[in-house]
């Protein structure tokens, strides 16, 4: 599996300069080529190295390599616009969005993120440095720092290109790293997880993980975002940018959280986690105007995705099973109809009376649906006699 590693790099303010001013003139060249790629339609990677490889040397001052990892990121923009527009994650063809997206060239910030390869860059791992092309020539011993398991992780299992990031004063490193996945074990049972907004997450032990500290989190941040919004002055947009993503790194923090004990839980106590595939949501179900912007603004996927691959890197089974009537369902009888779920929070089966956290319940129905799904996965298949 893929993991990424981030580092932060320690430079000196000469150090720092000359980072700066490659990463501008990277970007620089990017935004040329983009230009060039839109004006003449030409969106290969030879074709366009081909037309602008020998401008882009000569103008901003780059030299072999870092002028084709530039020009590589302005094909993979364009490539990824093009997925994007196919998918209609940009809006309807014809669309206000769809326009603006196809209607000028790609433009990168000035401080866009760089992609280097070996030839650019190297790492020592001992010394804890590494060596990076610059437009003023390599820069040798340029420390870096981090935490010690992602250092090792680094150490080991680094695998092709690293990105060079700027953000908020701050200089980082991205590195791609290639890890072996760890053999999964045979479940001896499943862990059902429900999740959901006034729970993050319930699993089929009980265990509850409640979002209502983050639904208070983020109502106070919409508030704060009307109120600069309205004052619409350079200060309150100055202050919205130094706002922007806190949020969102907040909410990311609680799932990592929460992924980690359930992950830990299910390889301590040899089970498989399942969960609702929730994918298209979004698109299923039909919400008042109030309830609009808390579930398309949701990390249902976010925290399913943290499970994942948190149980891929312990060896831990990991489905997902099909989550109609999970918390209507009754998983002593079966009997499955509405009115099981009197309230938000209750369920009590209309027909043998069983009763507990409507939540829980769900839980044990995702468990019990895991545990038929795995034991028809792992069938032996008959072979024809």
């Amino acid at each position: 599996m893929k993991l990424v590693v981030r580092v932060k790099l320690l430079p000196t303010p000469e150090q720092a300069a000359a980072l700066e001013a490659t990463l501008r003139a990277c970007n620089r060249a990017a935004t040329y080529a983009a230009r060039v790629a839109f004006e003449q339609n030409v969106y290969s990677r030879n074709d366009l190295q081909k037309l602008v490889y020998a401008e882009v040397k000569s103008t901003f001052g780059l030299s072999a390599q870092p002028a084709v990892r530039a020009i590589k990121k302005t094909v993979d923009a364009y490539a990824t616009l093009r997925t994007n527009l196919r998918s209609g994650n940009l809006g309807k063809v014809g669309s206000k969005r769809w326009a603006k997206a196809t209607g000028s060239p790609l433009a990168f910030r000035a401080q866009a993120a760089q992609p280097f390869d070996d030839r650019c860059l190297s790492w020592q791992h001992g010394a804890r440095t590494v060596s990076i092309w610059t437009l003023n020539g390599r820069l040798k011993g340029l420390h870096y720092t981090g935490q010690v398991d992602q250092l090792k992780t680094l150490a080991e299992f680094r695998r092709g290109e690293s990105d060079l990031i700027y953000t908020k004063g701050k200089w980082y490193l991205l590195a791609t790293c290639d890890i072996p996945d760890p053999e999964v074990f045979e479940p001896v049972d499943f862990l059902g997880v429900d999740r959901g907004i006034v729970n993050l997450a319930t699993t089929s032990d009980g265990t509850n993980y409640q979002g209502r500290r983050l639904v208070r989190y983020r109502r106070w941040h919409a508030a704060k975002r009307s109120e600069l919004q309205a004052k619409q002055t350079r200060s309150s947009v100055r202050r919205l940018a130094r706002r922007a993503k806190k949020e969102s790194r907040h909410a990311t923090h609680v799932n990592h959280r929460i992924a980690k004990e359930i992950v830990a839980v299910a390889q301590r106590t040899g089970r498989g986690i399942a969960v609702e595939e929730l994918g298209g949501i979004r698109d299923r179900v039909r919400l008042r105007r109030d309830q609009r912007a808390t579930l398309s603004s949701w990390p249902f996927h976010q925290l399913g995705a943290h499970l994942a691959y948190k149980a891929r890197r312990a060896g831990v089974p990991f489905l997902e099973v099909d989550p109609a009537h999970t918390s209507q369902c009754c998983p002593r009888c079966g009997n499955t109809e509405r009115a099981n779920r009197s309230t938000r929070d209750h369920f009590r089966c209309r027909r043998c009376g069983l009763a507990g956290p409507a939540d829980h319940v769900a839980g044990v129905n995702v468990r019990n649906r895991a545990r038929s799904a795995w034991v028809l996965v792992n069938a032996p298949v008959p072979v024809p006699g």
